[in-house]
């Protein structure tokens, strides 16, 4: 039947695919051009949004536990909201995210937040609720003291990004996984995991710089769900994960006493309990979505090329005490740099990658990155076009708090300046 009408009506397939094309043409052409339009309307409303750099000076007497900062995470930084097609497409809206900064330059060890100012109040409050003694203050932005990167400039520079090895439902190690961090611990006793990151941060010499950037946002990641195939939240992936987890040590069984009815019997082994146990204590928390970038800097005039090398691959193992080999870890990507020398011969894609990551840290950009840095180009291409796009996963609050929270007394770092109390202003109530 086809045949005679394709016959009767002196068609080809040629013909008939042209034709095919034509008509199904518009509907990837409108995808494209509403996500242009989308992306555009982003641009706009990023541009507009004015941002705070708030210092934190760590008091000398902290004895709180990270669980302190966690409730920070909660309280300020996790700001739920839903937003409809006039939000997201016409004014172009964004979730609004913050950057947690910790930095060392030339050996001085600093906390830093970045927040829209409209957050501004919210933060500080927050800080000086579970940290009464600490002292926030705006300050200018420290990467625009460093020039952009240039292939025989004065600065070495090397970057990259981490995210969760496996899964985002499976958790790194956390402060709870360790018993002398409870608040109750005497001092002298308290094994605080960031105290290995804060003493390198302390360590550099002078002409040395290491910035570590972690971005956040309240968690709207999708998951592709493979039992419905549609898409789906963190919490609902979460427990189809645990279900395909669990499918070889589980069975279905008939009750006795109810022949219709069936029950799902599982037998967990001693090895699988603790992941299990870590996914479903995890689940039960804040999600925020997350971006880590860490940044390593050397003046070529102050330091040699062998300390910059050793800068660099110290940088590689500050997440090292927060992994749990058996459920999860904080592994690196998007590093600027190329294993063998054949990948880069032109050095041109290096000094790209470079002037990318340090512009990117400087704008601090993850979830929003420009348009032409948002794809992945095949090895080939990337030597021409920037390539590699962030990588966001999933972190709960209690992770975030254990990879950034103010050390306590137990950190002696020299070069970490603590301040003795908080400076408030005097009452309103003081007779003239």
């Amino acid at each position: 039947m086809i045949q005679d009408f394709l016959l009767q009506h002196n068609f080809n397939l040629i013909q008939i695919l042209i034709v095919t094309i034509g008509y199904l043409m518009p509907i990837p052409l409108s995808i494209a051009a509403l996500r242009l339009w989308h992306h555009y309307r982003q641009e706009n409303f990023i541009v507009g949004i004015k941002w705070a750099l708030l210092e934190v000076q760590v008091p000398r007497d902290v004895i709180k536990s990270p669980a302190a900062m966690e409730l920070i995470f909660s309280n300020a930084f996790y700001q739920k909201s839903m937003k409809g097609f006039w939000e997201q497409y016409i004014q172009g809206a964004p979730w609004f995210w913050f950057s947690l900064e910790m930095v060392s330059i030339d050996g001085n060890v600093h906390f830093f937040i970045r927040t829209p100012t409209r957050m501004r109040d919210l933060v500080e409050t927050q800080i000086y609720a579970q940290y009464p003694q600490a002292k926030v203050v705006e300050v200018d932005d420290y990467t625009l003291h460093i020039p952009q990167y240039k292939k025989n400039g004065d600065w070495d520079v090397w970057g990259c990004e981490f995210n969760k090895l496996h899964e985002d439902f499976l958790p790194i190690r956390t402060y709870r996984d360790m018993e002398e961090m409870d608040s109750g611990t005497k001092e002298e006793y308290k094994i605080d995991p960031i105290t290995p990151t804060i003493e390198l941060l302390g360590s550099l010499p002078r002409g040395q710089q290491l910035w570590i950037q972690i971005i956040i946002r309240q968690n709207i990641k999708q998951y592709h769900s493979h039992h419905t195939g549609k898409h789906v939240d963190f919490y609902q992936a979460a427990q189809e994960f645990m279900i395909d987890y669990l499918k070889p040590y589980s069975r279905t069984q008939k009750y006795e006493s109810s022949p219709n009815e069936f029950g799902f019997d599982v037998r967990t082994p001693d090895p699988v309990k603790p992941v299990i146990k870590a996914i479903t204590d995890n689940v039960g928390l804040i999600h925020f979505d997350c971006g880590i970038r860490v940044i390593a800097l050397s003046n070529k005039k102050l330091c040699t090329d062998e300390q910059f090398n050793n800068l660099r691959r110290a940088s590689r193992l500050i997440w090292r005490q927060y992994a749990q080999p058996n459920i999860n870890e904080l592994n690196r990507i998007n590093s600027t740099q190329f294993d063998a020398p054949w990948s880069d011969p032109t050095g041109l894609a290096l000094t790209k990658y470079k002037k990318r990551s340090l512009d990117f840290y400087r704008m601090r950009t993850f979830f929003h990155p420009p348009i032409q840095y948002s794809i992945d180009y095949p090895r080939l291409l990337a030597s021409f076009f920037p390539s590699g796009s962030p990588k966001i996963f999933v972190m709960s609050s209690r992770e975030l708090a254990t990879i950034f929270h103010f050390p306590g007394m137990v950190s002696e770092t020299p070069s970490f300046k603590r301040i003795e109390s908080k400076i408030a202003k005097p009452p309103s109530n003081l007779p003239i």
